[in-house]
């Protein structure tokens, strides 16, 4: 059953559909944000690939680069060609391309090959990808939660594992896959927080400081600028959660985003299930499309997370349920979908967010992913769901 306050919420999607097919929404390609180094491109509030519209659904596979005869890993290894074989063509995927992944286990040097082969199979494949260099807790590396001191001096002082810097490190990387024809944009930190730490570093017990949006706002313009100086024109885009995280609540969201040095905006969903535009009046999805729009800029879901399994619902159900989720968002005005998350092995006995190889889901990111200046899908009417998931990842 659909409730009349959803009814409204989806009305007033697609009232913002309508006017997009209008004339009003942000494909053209003469707008003042466009950037055209790359094959993709962002236009107004939507993207562009190979100078076509271009509207995108994929996955995170945050393990691509785990290669266990290289690296010590970051989840379970993946066969590659398989992988971006299964996918639809022209599909996107977020994963982690982090310093530790480009360092061999056994001389300790600096080994990109695993990386490398994540880049040349999306590219035999006709895959694109968004490289997040590093994760807001050091997942698979340090294990160190970033905090406000990190984002202010430290990412340019602090050794990176064999990079003198975390800033070195963005150059490296990008040196090395600037160019690459699989390449869509270029992520920095997986869902940046400027906090504090009190002992363990846990959400109820870190401080937010009064300056912190000034700090992550910097810290947009200042790595973002780095990338801009290895890679003119290609996209850039902040991976902030969007849900009034410290230094990016409310319209502090907005200023961070203003940066010049962040193209594409995120929101991160792992909210009620089937409702595509969850989040309260503060730092709601419907919140942050307003201030997308205000921006000019391109905001994409880079995280859709909902749990299936034998405990929960069914491969099938939770299909139906993304597919009505991204269909509303993508009438309100978003401009991308990636869901959390594909595994190679996944645990299917349990209540996980684990996306596995053949899972119905596959089917609705061909659905969304189109090229070309075509009609929006109709979205699937969803189970009549609506319970509430977990919280979402901390990223990668």
């Amino acid at each position: 059953m659909v409730s009349t306050a959803f009814a409204a919420r989806w009305a007033r999607a697609a009232l913002v559909a309508a006017v997009m097919i209008l004339g009003v929404g942000a494909l053209s390609p003469a707008v003042s944000n466009a950037q055209t180094g790359g094959r993709v491109g962002a236009a107004g509030t939507g993207l562009t690939l190979d100078g076509q519209p271009w509207w995108p659904a994929g996955f995170n596979a945050y393990q691509l680069a785990t290669d266990w005869s290289i690296n010590h890993g970051c989840g379970a290894q993946v066969d590659l060609d398989a992988y971006f074989s299964d996918l639809p063509p022209r599909t996107v995927t977020r994963f982690n391309a982090f310093e530790a992944l480009a360092t061999n286990k056994t001389t300790g040097q600096r080994d990109w090959r695993p990386i490398d082969r994540v880049f040349e199979a999306a590219q035999r494949h006709g895959q694109l990808l968004v490289p997040v260099m590093a994760g807001q807790e050091g997942p698979c590396e340090d294990e160190q939660f970033k905090q406000h001191d990190w984002y202010i001096e430290g990412w340019k002082t602090r050794q990176h594992g064999l990079e003198p810097s975390f800033q070195s490190w963005i150059g490296a990387v990008v040196d090395r896959y600037k160019n690459s024809p699989a390449l869509a944009a270029w992520e920095t930190v997986g869902e940046p927080e400027p906090g504090v730490c009190i002992g363990d570093c846990v959400l109820r017990v870190r401080i937010c400081p009064p300056d912190a949006a000034v700090v992550l706002r910097n810290f947009m313009d200042e790595a973002g600028e780095v990338i801009r100086r290895h890679a003119p024109g290609e996209l850039i885009t902040a991976g902030l959660v969007g849900g009034g995280q410290c230094g990016s609540a409310g319209e502090e969201y907005k200023y961070v985003n203003d940066s010049p040095n962040v193209d594409v905006l995120q929101y991160h969903d792992y909210h009620f299930n089937g409702i595509p535009l969850p989040g309260d009046i503060w730092n709601g999805l419907e919140v942050r499309i307003r201030q997308a729009r205000e921006l000019n800029k391109p905001i994409v879901v880079g995280e859709i997370g909902q749990m299936a399994g034998a405990p929960c619902e069914t491969l099938d159900q939770r299909a139906a349920d993304v597919d009505h989720k991204i269909g509303g968002q993508r009438l309100a005005g978003t401009a991308g979908a990636m869901l959390w998350s594909f595994v190679p092995d996944p645990r299917h006995d349990l209540c996980t967010f684990d996306v596995g190889p053949g899972d119905p889901l596959f089917g609705v990111l061909a659905k969304y992913t189109t090229v070309g200046s075509v009609p929006p899908p109709i979205p699937d009417p969803g189970t009549g769901g609506g319970s509430s998931g977990s919280a979402g990842s901390s990223g990668s």
